[in-house]
């Protein structure tokens, strides 16, 4: 079967300050013409109760920066704000986070406010995008024998999980960067991330908003725990975004994948 391809498959979105003034923009001291690549480092396919299917890319981590700033200002914004996006052709998120929440670092210019730490957008806001999505030819690795041989050959190893959030159907397809194994105890363990994990205990304006980051762990092939990427109290009144929230889904389908 055929699988994406994580090592070949990226998000791009392009801004063009003139044809297509931003609406949040954390510096406008920067080329006003510019197209970003990101690696994908998660594919998730979201099936509605209605039948609705939406697909969403998760980008590979980068920085807050200035792109083609000169020296005399600097690339890296500061403060410096963790940066991933998680896109669909309907909507996407932002996820910025800073070394605290509510840091309240000004959009650029400043009347239009603080920069928002999970920002929703529709995605149509981009002035252009495009995912490209390359598939690559996979085997089941249907047993811990299986997994043990795959891993220490050095074969590139993706997982997938299924399972229902809501009403809504979930499909992870993501890569396993960390795996644990041993063939004394014919056993693996994934330990991998981040993935997308899907919420939709509380209210919200679009799908994107139920998307949080988290890693992902399983060693068999019916239950899966994640930890999710939260606003973490660290004292009265401050908090930052780390990964505390432990949760567990049971009833779901794990299955690995090696080129």
């Amino acid at each position: 079967m055929k699988m994406l391809d994580f090592t070949r498959s990226y998000v791009f979105f392009e801004s063009d300050f003139e044809a297509n003034p931003p609406e949040a923009s954390s510096d406008l001291r920067q080329n006003v013409h510019n197209r970003a690549r990101i690696h994908i480092d998660c594919h998730l396919r979201l099936t509605a109760p209605d039948g609705a299917t939406t697909d969403y890319y998760l980008s590979e981590a980068c920085k807050s920066e200035r792109v083609g700033a000169d020296m005399g200002l600097g690339i890296f914004t500061d403060p410096n704000a963790d940066f991933r996006i998680i896109m669909s052709d309907v909507d996407t998120i932002i996820i910025k986070s800073w070394d605290r929440n509510d840091k309240g670092v000004m959009l650029d210019p400043p009347a239009l406010g603080p920069q928002p730490e999970r920002h929703s957008i529709d995605t149509s806001s981009f002035w252009k995008y495009r995912f490209l999505v390359n598939q690559a030819e996979v085997a089941e690795l249907a047993t811990p024998d299986e997994v043990v041989e795959a891993v220490d050959q050095g074969r590139p190893v993706a997982a997938r999980t299924e399972y229902i959030s809501d009403g809504h159907g979930v499909v992870l397809d993501y890569p396993v960067t960390t795996i644990n194994v041993s063939e004394r105890h014919r056993s693996f363990q994934t330990d991998t991330g981040p993935v997308i994990y899907v919420d939709f205990s509380k209210p919200i304006e679009s799908k994107a908003e139920a998307l949080w980051l988290a890693f992902a762990a399983f060693n068999s092939s019916n239950w899966i725990e994640f930890v999710v990427n939260r606003p973490t109290p660290l004292a009265p009144g401050i908090s930052v975004n780390h990964y505390s929230d432990i949760t567990r889904v049971t009833g779901c389908t794990n299955r690995l994948f090696a080129v």
